[in-house]
């Protein structure tokens, strides 16, 4: 990994599971296990962090650093909305840094987007998440069109074999990014799957990164039961990266 440092800055908390990925959150497991609601949406108190400054008045995140946008949450949460043009606002402020947006609900990216995006902001990324083939076909089209500058595709996790050809090459994505689900209850990710969306990156000239393998994987035949500490390092292992994976946030 880059040696650039990251950050995790969740301006708000809380969520809603809309489609099959969402079935084993983290967020909603870490927030049972602490007696917590999940679907109680908030703001944090690190709303700020973004511009937050040290007593020198330096910023407490130094320019060039990552900062992995609502991790906790979703971006463009429907709940959300009244919070969305300050996160915005802190966005802009600091183009010095680079944020990285992961959401299911690109449908709403246009939602109190602000006035001077234009094409996108440099200092931007955005990845949309399709861990199966009928949320592929629903997001990517909309992907596609959007005014974004860095475009990244998270197939994770993985829930099933996935062609992706039909929007690769009309999207053109920065790369797409592919890992298997963590935790208890986690679905198998098949390594033949994995693979295939290699190829179908490979022949649309697109980035390709295995993140993860997943708590449960199989390749030729066999399921292996690997715990966290393990699912990054095998698939790395694994060599099949065709390009330098790109600021995807913490494992």
């Amino acid at each position: 990994m880059p040696d650039t440092k990251q950050h995790v800055w969740n301006p708000w908390h809380g969520c809603r599971k809309i489609s099959p990925g969402c079935r084993n959150c983290y967020v909603f497991r870490i927030d049972h296990q602490h007696g917590r609601n999940p679907e109680a949406i908030g703001r944090t108190a690190s709303f700020a962090l973004p511009v937050l400054r040290r007593r020198d008045g330096r910023y407490r995140i130094p320019p060039g650093e990552r900062l992995f946008t609502c991790l906790s949450s979703d971006f463009f949460l429907e709940e959300a909305d009244a919070w969305r043009d300050e996160a915005w606002a802190l966005i802009r402020m600091r183009s010095d840094l680079r944020f990285f947006l992961v959401t299911k609900r690109i449908d709403r990216f246009t939602v109190a987007l602000p006035p001077d995006w234009g094409e996108g902001w440099p200092h931007v990324t955005v990845a949309t998440t399709v861990e199966d083939q009928p949320r592929a076909d629903s997001r990517l089209p909309v992907f596609s069109v959007l005014p974004i500058r860095h475009k990244v595709i998270f197939c994770e996790p993985l829930l099933g074999p996935l062609d992706l050809s039909p929007h690769l090459k009309g999207l053109r994505p920065h790369s797409v990014v592919v890992g298997g689900e963590s935790g208890p209850g986690a679905r198998p990710c098949h390594y033949d799957h994995v693979l295939a969306i290699r190829d179908q990156c490979l022949r649309a000239g697109v980035g390709f990164s295995f993140r993860q393998t997943g708590a449960v994987f199989v390749k030729d035949g066999r399921t292996y039961r690997l715990p966290r500490p393990l699912q990054g390092s095998q698939a790395r292992k694994a060599a099949i990266d065709t390009a330098p994976a790109p600021d995807t946030g913490p494992l």
